[in-house]
């Protein structure tokens, strides 16, 4: 068989497919939060005439614009691979698919694409209420397409209102039911919680890092701490129960993932024990240095303290995922979403007590935790897609059968020129994005002349020259303060 590097062509075309949506996945995460969070500050702006709210719009409009690019060229180059290392799922569930993807371009992108340039220029060129409406209408769409994305993943996972013809395509008939399927609400509601709850914790890191910096007498710094903070503690605990409630839904439509993802080799007639690590063996079919809790995974499904769950001893080997892979992404997405509700309460705790900027080591674990939710909506989504192996349509379509007829080589220096590119371009915007956050906030755009006057949020003159709302010389002329030089 050919192989390179000792790899077949479909785990090499799934290992390229992963890595370049693993790529992907990162920006549309954050743009899907921060264009709410753009919105929310603009709105604030335009009620309360606080220069704070437009200075923190002008810091992350700049950081969205970027994110929202690469996502695109990204999403571009993966829509590619489905002619030319996925033929096979193209031709047999295109039907099903392709118009599924092709409203996502038409509602979403195209509200995306053309509110998107008056958000970043034309605040001064519409004025501010058509400048807000866009603002919307790009928050709205980023929204509307993870719903179009979503659908068609969940169909993929919980295929229905499908019949087969006879050269083996999926026939749509019941669009409803295909658009609808009964995963996915759980999946819509647990991923854009995710992308909400990473940006409050890449607005929140950020804060933190300029607090460490000392800019603590910067309003933007200080706000976008406080308002990252308000946003982790409500929704940490939220994606919690979103996840809960999305398990329940997979145990009823994909148990062969919950036996992986639980570690369950064995069934369990009397109650199933919550493993919380241990090593898979599944060539063996057991774990080995387990350390569990016994009965505590039937409870937690809701099945009683003596509820039965089956494993994967009653599923045939070809039909098993890697239990290892999604055994161990599960545990990084839920150990990352306990930390998170922990970061929450701490910085519920420090703002009871009034020492929310006054308490180094929060804002030394923001720091750190700033990319945590990028790393487990990565881990999450390696649980979710390598849990529905060994199949592309759940158990419709294997993921042998949906693959192009390509050489393992041909396969493998593509994939070899993906991880010099992407890491090279994408590396290098990463980089660039990361300069950006280092600056702090600063006023860079003044209000129109029926935008009313700005607010300094209690600075002394002094402090708005240094922090850069006005100019030196500036302070006592009505621009920006309306109290005389000290």
């Amino acid at each position: 068989m050919d192989s390179f590097l000792g790899l077949d062509a479909t785990i090499l075309a799934r290992i390229q497919f992963g890595f370049t949506v693993s790529f992907h996945f990162i920006f549309p995460a954050i743009s899907i939060g921060l264009a709410s969070y753009l919105a929310v500050l603009n709105a604030l702006y335009l009620w309360k005439r606080d220069a704070t709210y437009l200075r923190l719009f002008n810091f992350w409009v700049k950081i969205f614009a970027i994110s929202f690019a690469m996502g695109v060229v990204s999403g571009i180059v993966m829509s590619y691979q489905f002619g030319t290392n996925w033929s096979g799922f193209s031709d047999k569930a295109g039907p099903v698919v392709g118009p599924l993807m092709a409203y996502e371009v038409l509602t979403a992108f195209f509200l995306e694409a053309g509110f998107l340039g008056i958000m970043l220029f034309g605040r001064r060129k519409v004025g501010p209420g058509l400048h807000m409406l866009a603002t919307l209408m790009v928050a709205v769409g980023t929204a509307i397409s993870a719903t179009w994305i979503l659908s068609v993943n969940s169909w993929m996972q919980t295929p229905q209102g499908f019949a087969m013809n006879e050269a083996g395509q999926f026939v749509p008939e019941d669009w409803w039911a295909i658009v609808f399927t009964p995963s996915f609400p759980y999946r819509l509601a647990h991923t854009l919680t995710a992308a909400y709850l990473t940006t409050a914790f890449i607005v929140g890191g950020t804060g933190a890092w300029h607090l460490l910096r000392g800019h603590g007498h910067n309003p933007g710094v200080r706000t976008m701490v406080s308002m990252a903070m308000w946003m982790i503690v409500v929704t940490a605990p939220l994606q919690v129960m979103v996840g809960h409630e999305h398990g329940l839904n997979t145990l009823e439509h994909q148990p062969v993932k919950i036996a992986a993802m639980e570690g369950h080799f064995e069934s369990h007639p009397d109650g199933a024990p919550l493993i919380l690590f241990g090593l898979p063996d599944q060539a063996a079919g057991e774990m080995r240095y387990e350390i569990s809790i016994p009965h505590l995974s039937s409870v937690i499904f809701g099945l009683g303290w003596t509820g039965a769950m089956e494993g994967l001893d009653v599923v045939p080997d070809a039909e098993e995922p890697p239990v290892a892979v999604i055994f161990w992404s599960f545990r990084v997405m839920v150990g990352l979403g306990f930390l998170m509700v922990g970061a929450g309460l701490w910085g519920l705790w420090a703002r009871w007590r009034g020492a929310l900027y006054a308490t180094p080591m929060l804002w030394r674990a923001m720091v750190a935790m700033g990319p945590s939710g990028l790393v487990a909506v990565i881990a999450g989504w390696i649980t979710t897609e390598v849990g529905r192996q060994p199949y592309v349509v759940y158990g419709q379509l294997r993921t042998a059968d949906a693959v192009s007829p390509l050489g393992a080589s041909a396969v493998g220096w593509s994939l070899v020129a993906f991880v010099v590119i992407y890491f090279t371009v994408f590396g290098a915007g990463v980089v660039y994005l990361l300069r950006l956050m280092t600056k702090p906030p600063e006023l860079n755009e003044r209000e129109g002349p029926d935008e009313g006057p700005i607010r300094t949020a209690g600075l002394t003159p002094h402090q708005m020259v240094e922090d850069g709302q006005v100019e030196d010389g500036q302070v006592g002329t009505g621009r920006g303060d309306p109290r005389p030089a000290e």
